[in-house]
């Protein structure tokens, strides 16, 4: 929450980080400030002194926002659908016409921008939640997103905290209060990363264009701290609205703007190089027009890996030399889940939710991310499934005797990369054999959607193309099986190097 006091002067903006120890997220008499903590306009850092003041510039145009980077050991306030509360905008004219309410007018500047911080116990060993690309169009996909997703976590996690990657929503920013409260029943904070479903794409101008987003969430770029970690939330939906394009509508491409990246650079230059940071982002790390610029900045860092949705698939990317990485280690992205899995689509299931299979051939769900020793293994967790459901077998349920050596066998480990292992042999007997990895359409989901077909009048929409699936591996069954029942064992080793066995059983005639 946010303390504004009286008029102030209007050149430049201040205020008190101050210590909430009542939790009521009002400066109350003792209440003392917070030295050291950092404070931004989007553009500059500064720390505040010894009383917990700070003062910034307001830039030029028609709004600044300021916030707080959270330190390890405290948090913001959060609204009631648990929503961290650390920012203020200043648009004192407030937003244009827009379809979907943007920010009121705030008048002049405030005398004092203050930003309540209450202690918290943050171990050095925690896990949080990440959403890939939510995304309902209406209610009642909002009800698809609680009954798959958010009901299997209420009181069921030990996360501190959640994260959605972008795409909160699919174009109706109406629906982000609903949805909202259906996240806020897990029970737990939830940051949220801006995408580009999520904007006013009537705005007039590109300073317009988040400011439902910026109304609800607070900053489209921000960073904060919890336990030994440091989080960068970036935006890299570079808008361009009609009067630049000069047409009658707005278009994006994927980049990060240079106050952005002047931004990104000041507060990585106050991380120390053996701390471990994970940006968060929407669009992919390497599918951004200026990919390399965000590169050089974090080369040099022993402790960086990157997060981000938009794909509608799950992926592990090791970025390269060839893919404009320079440094000698690869660079990991990991290009997470879907919790809409392939935008809501494909035909309903018994509970009516539909079966929305990724085009990588992975089931919807969400990551869980355990940080540990300046180290980060993440964990694939399919919508309403077992945790242990990690892959798919395809293989024929039955096989002539004469035709097993040359039957091949599928599998798609969802959570696998170019690392991983996948071995099978039969009845648990015998030496493994090592399957290939291979770039193909997955051929479960090439079913479901033959299955489906293509009928313009089924009442729901029907399941993407595929894609040359990212955690696909192919084998063949071993040569002249006697006839009878066989069951094919399969185990793979994840990107954390964790062992997941699956069985499958098969007749030979």
């Amino acid at each position: 929450m946010l303390v504004l006091a009286s008029l102030g002067r209007a050149d430049d903006a201040t205020g008190v980080v101050f210590d909430d120890a009542n939790g009521n997220g009002v400066r109350d008499r003792g209440e003392r400030g917070l030295r050291g903590v950092r404070v931004s306009n989007q553009r500059d850092i500064v720390s505040t002194d010894r009383e917990g003041r700070w003062r910034l510039p307001v830039l030029e145009g028609s709004e600044t926002t300021f916030f707080v980077l959270k330190p390890r050991g405290y948090a913001p306030p959060t609204s009631a659908d648990r929503l961290p509360r650390f920012s203020y905008t200043h648009k004192p004219g407030g937003s244009p016409s827009l379809k979907f309410a943007g920010l009121a007018p705030t008048g002049p500047l405030p005398a004092s921008i203050d930003f309540a911080l209450r202690r918290q116990r943050e171990p050095d060993t925690f896990q949080a939640i990440f959403f890939g690309d939510t995304q309902p169009r209406d209610v009642r996909e909002v009800d698809y997103f609680k009954h798959d997703i958010v009901e299997e976590l209420i009181g069921q996690t030990n996360a501190p905290f959640g994260v959605t990657l972008g795409d909160i929503v699919f174009d109706n920013l109406d629906v982000m209060a609903p949805h909202n409260a259906a996240v806020a029943l897990i029970g737990i904070p939830w940051w949220n990363v801006i995408g580009n479903h999520d904007v006013n794409t009537d705005a007039p101008s590109a300073t317009d264009f988040d400011d439902t987003y910026n109304r609800i969430y607070g900053p489209n770029y921000f960073a904060f701290d919890y336990g030994p970690v440091h989080f960068v939330a970036l935006d890299n939906i570079h808008w361009v609205p009609p009067a630049e394009r000069g047409t009658s509508t707005s278009t994006w491409r994927s980049a990060i703007d240079p106050q952005q990246l002047a931004w990104l650079a000041a507060d990585l230059a106050q991380v120390p190089k053996d701390q471990l940071v994970l940006l968060m982002m929407h669009v992919p790390l390497n599918d951004m027009s200026n990919r390399e610029a965000v590169y050089r900045l974090i080369e040099g860092r022993p402790y960086c890996l990157s997060i981000a949705g938009h794909t509608h698939w799950h992926e592990h990317r090791f970025l390269r030399r060839e893919d404009g990485w320079l440094a000698p280690t690869p660079h990991h992205h990991i290009v997470n889940v879907t919790a809409c899995g392939s935008w809501w689509s494909g035909q309903p299931d018994e509970l009516g939710i539909p079966q929305t299979t990724m085009s990588c051939g992975a089931p919807n769900g969400y990551t869980v991310l355990t940080f540990r020793d300046r180290g980060v293994t993440v964990d694939f967790k399919a919508a309403r499934r077992p945790a242990d459901y990690q892959m798919n077998i395809v293989a024929p349920d039955a096989v002539a005797s004469a035709a097993t050596g040359t039957t091949p066998v599928y599998v798609n480990l969802f959570n696998g990369a170019d690392s991983s292992v996948v071995e099978l042999r039969l009845n648990n007997q015998g030496p493994w054999l090592k399957l290939e990895k291979v770039r193909e359409p997955d051929p479960v989901f090439l079913a479901q959607r033959e299955r489906e077909g293509t009928n313009a009048v089924a009442p729901w929409r029907t399941l993407p193309k595929p894609i040359l699936s990212p955690h696909l591996w192919k084998g063949w069954l071993p040569d002249h099986l006697s006839p009878g029942t066989h069951y094919i064992c399969v185990q793979g080793r994840d990107v954390n190097g964790k062992i997941h066995p699956s069985m499958r059983a098969i007749t030979v005639r």
